[in-house]
């Protein structure tokens, strides 16, 4: 199975089809418009089966599949939290979509939005058939040493279920040591980050292979990179 994350910077209508060479078995996209209300007649084809959610509906988190995936929303309930989509991909895998906002909160923003997401459904994810993946908009570098929800109490909690990040794992790289960026502010080279991740199960990842896109294909669409995570 193949997952591609794609923060998308919007106008994800006219953008869809950079993605198809990829052969994504399922997309997550950041930043894309809810194809029930669209107006665009070949992004509505296009996305015949997906999930979405968002409080806008020009910018939201998007899951899209192949024809012959299933999707199944889970019923977690989200809090008030931005923005999450739980959901079993072929009755088998457990998968929660991630694009954390600011959410208008003044303390939990960010990865603290994932962090309150955790303590209430991690206890629902699979040890063996778990993937987290998405724009996380955090990394170890930004941790507050007086906080206790950090990227990195966030990576430790994910542990204790036998999940790990699929990039830092198979590249033997630690959290914050990132030396392929996922994101270039304002499309700037000279501004690279890693904010993007693919966390899965360890018996997963044992199977696994993780690609990031190269800027000089994608940063004329978008910001951001795609996660490209293969599961074999």
């Amino acid at each position: 199975m193949r997952v591609v994350s794609w923060n998308c910077n919007g106008a994800f209508r006219k953008k869809f089809g950079s993605l198809d060479y990829l052969q994504a078995d399922i997309l997550i996209i950041q930043e894309c418009e809810d194809p029930q209300k669209s107006k665009d007649a070949s992004y509505i084809n296009w996305a015949s089966n997906h999930l979405w959610t968002g409080n806008n509906k020009n910018s939201g988190l998007g899951v899209f599949a192949k024809n012959n995936t299933t999707l199944k929303l889970l019923n977690w309930e989200s809090l008030g939290l931005e923005l999450f989509i739980p959901f079993l991909a072929n009755d088998q895998l457990t998968i929660l979509a991630v694009w954390t906002k600011q959410a208008n909160s003044p303390t939990f923003q960010y990865i603290g939005q994932l962090w309150k997401y955790l303590q209430a459904h991690q206890s629902k994810l699979s040890p063996s058939q778990a993937i987290l993946c998405g724009d996380f908009n955090s990394n170890a570098c930004w941790d507050k040493w007086d906080r206790w929800w950090n990227h990195s109490d966030v990576v430790k909690d994910l542990a204790k279920l036998n999940i790990y990040s699929a990039y830092h794992l198979l590249n033997k790289i630690e959290q914050g040591q990132e030396n392929t960026p996922t994101f270039y502010m304002n499309r700037n080279l000279a501004k690279p980050y890693h904010i993007d991740y693919a966390f899965a199960s360890s018996t997963l990842l044992t199977f696994a292979n993780l690609n990031i896109g190269e800027p000089d294909e994608w940063l004329s669409l978008s910001d951001h990179m795609p996660l490209i995570f293969d599961i074999n």
